[in-house]
């Protein structure tokens, strides 16, 4: 891919990388660290958790939040933690 000039989110908050042309790429699970204009980096943090805390954060946003969007977190930690015992 090109020089990404473009980062977003989606409507499934998975961020989208484009270029000049408009070719892209999706990374589903996401999260900007850090951008630094002056050497033009851009930091990204990918783990398959992070698209649940995005989607978390939404609903609390809107007041649209159920007992099953925490489950969702919670059951990716324990595995997260059982994977680190082994």
């Amino acid at each position: 891919m090109e020089e990404i000039v473009i980062l977003s989110y989606n409507e499934n908050h998975e961020l989208v990388l484009r270029d000049v042309l408009g070719m892209g790429e999706t990374i589903k699970s996401a999260l900007i660290l850090d951008v630094n204009t002056m050497n033009q980096k851009c930091v990204i943090l990918e783990n398959p958790i992070i698209k649940n805390f995005i989607n978390l954060f939404t609903k609390l946003n809107t007041n649209q939040v159920e007992k099953s969007d925490f489950n969702k977190i919670i059951s990716k930690l324990e595995e997260l933690k059982r994977e680190l015992k082994s």
